[in-house]
Order: structure tokens, then sequence, then C-alpha cells
């Protein structure tokens, strides 16, 4: 790839193969410290409960970790890392890592040499500072990160700081040669489309893996064959897995969501209990992303649900203004109510205690 590094074939495999990354949040305490002890345990309960990567230092993780006041961007990057490779010396599984970097090119740049050293195999590259960029800036931009890592694109949705970014930024973006993944997140059937048709046009449908980030859509994506046509060539298409806030909670019960939908081959029909399950999950997103107040209490709605279950030691978030919603934590306690199948809080009983030792 000359200028640009290649992933190593195994994670590529897996990142091929498809899977289920949660977007890892931050531990605090009540105070508002870095809660190392509770980061630990939230790492060692992904990879238990059958996740299959991790992305660290993505909106989840709060992207407020990046202020020189906060100075936590390091750490958390550091201490995630450091808790893998305990995991994988103790026989746990083999996790990818993947790293948000984001910000102005220098900024960016230097984070993924940052990540790149610290041993994240992947860069989720956000585009949400360069807001005013035309596409010939933003591919410039991109291509500069990419001689340093290997890059995941990123569309989020402009509700939470994403941009718009249309067909030929995603058709330019795919014929980088060392993009190995694009997260959809734009929560937008015609925007995630743009994404998938700019992958066709590039010729690398089959080469770049599709991951959802589309938490209000996660079943059907992952269900739905995309069958379009590219310079007069029929070419189908597929999301492989998921890279999601809503992973975050809950994931021993999304991991088997995600194996149950990846049980159904491409020519075989869909029942419509997955359907069914598709809305429950979506419903259940609806309540934990606060969809009701514009997502406003996205990050809380998680922060809140992994305290309730031990997970963390605290629900605070770096920005005091990022708290639940009105209503919002009646909303949850409906969701798990209603969905008790869906939710793992027996599984975390079990095995808190371990994963906090």
């Amino acid at each position: 790839m000359g200028d640009f590094p290649s992933i190593d074939p195994r994670t590529g495999e897996v990142v091929q193969n498809g899977c289920v990354i949660p977007a890892h949040p931050l531990a605090l305490t009540d105070d508002g410290e870095f809660d190392v002890q509770h980061q630990r345990a939230l790492m060692r309960y992904y990879a238990a409960a059958g996740a299959g990567g991790i992305a660290v230092a993505v909106h989840t993780t709060q992207f407020e970790i990046r202020e020189p006041s906060v100075g936590l961007f390091e750490p958390v990057l550091r201490c995630a890392a450091e808790t893998l490779d305990e995991i994988e010396r103790n026989g746990g599984p083999v996790l990818v890592r993947v790293a948000g970097v984001c910000g102005l090119t220098d900024q960016a740049v230097a984070e993924a040499k940052l990540v790149r050293d610290l041993g994240y195999q992947i860069g989720l590259l956000g585009l949400a500072a360069l807001a005013k960029a035309n596409d010939d800036e933003l591919i410039a931009h991109c291509r500069e990160v990419a001689r340093h890592i290997p890059l995941f694109g990123f569309y989020l949705q402009p509700a939470v700081g994403g941009r718009r970014l249309g067909f030929d930024f995603w058709r330019r973006f795919a014929e980088i040669p060392n993009v190995v993944g694009i997260k959809m997140a734009p929560f937008n059937r015609y925007m995630t489309l743009d994404v998938i048709r700019g992958v066709a046009a590039a010729g690398r449908a089959g080469d770049i893996a599709l991951y959802t980030g589309n938490d209000d859509n996660i079943v059907p994506d992952l269900l739905t064959s995309f069958d379009l046509k590219a310079d007069g060539r029929s070419v189908s298409q597929r999301f492989v897995g998921g890279l999601l806030g809503h992973y975050a909670v809950w994931t021993k019960k999304s991991v088997e969501v995600f194996n149950r939908v990846r049980s159904f081959s491409n020519d075989q029909p869909i029942p419509a209990e997955m359907l069914s399950l598709g809305a429950e999950v979506t419903d259940m997103n609806a309540a934990l992303f606060d969809a009701a107040n514009g997502f406003a209490g996205c990050i809380a709605g998680v922060q809140t649900v992994l305290a309730d279950q031990g997970l963390l030691g605290s629900a605070r978030c770096l920005n005091p203004k990022e708290v639940l919603s009105p209503g919002q934590a009646e909303e949850i306690q409906r969701v798990r109510q209603d969905y008790p199948h869906l939710i793992d809080d027996d599984f975390v009983a079990a095995n808190l205690s371990d994963w906090l030792s």
C-alpha cells in the first residue's frame, strides 16, 4: 500500500468477518476523577460478553477527554490497552482495538500516531472538526491520517455533532488503500445508502467492512442485503457487524442478538419475528439514547444503566450538562421491564466481583 500502513492479517480477518464492537464509556467517580477500577471492569465485561472488538476515545467515551484541562485522552487509551493485554495473557479473547481519532489535521495525525504506538490497530476517523471543509479538503485530511494508521470511516449523525457527507465523498474516501471499514451512524436511510453506494462505486465492495452505527436500526441493518448497481455491475453488500454505543450496555444480550441475526444465510427467508425483535431493540435504544429529546441524554443513559448494574461506580459525565432528560429514567425502567430477554443483569451480577478485582 505504499505510504499507507496495512492492517495485520488476523485483525483484518476479524473485521471482515464481522463482530460486535462496543463504544467504550468513561468511568468516573462521583468526584469526577478517573475511575481505573471500573474502567478495567468494563473492558473485562465486554470481553466476557463476547464482543469481538472495542472502540475507545469515541463519542461514548466523551470527547471532553481530549481537553487539556481534563487530560484523560492518553490515560484512558493506555488503561484500556493494558487491560486488553491482561485479558489476553490470562487466556481471554483477542479483541480488535479501535481508537477514535479526530480534530484538525495536526491533531488527528498526532492522535493517530499516539494510538498506534499504544497498540491500537484502527483509527475511527471523526470529521466533525472540519465542518466547513469541502470534499477535496476532507479527502486530503483523511489521506494524511491514513498514512499513520489504517482507518475506519465514521458517519456521525448531525444531531450529536456530525456533518453531512455525500456520495462523492464516500466514493473518494473508499479509494484510500488502507480504509478497512466504515461505521455508518447518520441515523438516516438516505445517508446510509450514500455510503454503501460510494463503496460500491469505488470498487471496494466486499473489501471494506460495513458496520452499522445506526442505533435506531440495528437489526434491520444487519438483516438487509443491499443490491445496487455500480458502473452497470450488480453489487451486493451487507453490514457485517456493529460498532455502537448501544452495544456498550446489555452487551451479552446484544451479542446473542447479533449471532442470531448472523445465523441467516443470504438466500434464507427472514422470519417476521426478527423484524419484531428489531423493533424491540429500537424501542430500548430510544429510551437509552433519549430520542424524545434529540439525543440530549444519550451518554447519560448509557452511564446510568452501567452504574445501576455496578459496572460504573457513578453515572457522572465530564460535562455537567450531560444528564438524563426529564422522563428518561422512567423510559429506561420501562424498557427494562418490557424486554427482560434483552438485558443481562443476571450475567453482570454473577461476575461483577471478579471484573472489579
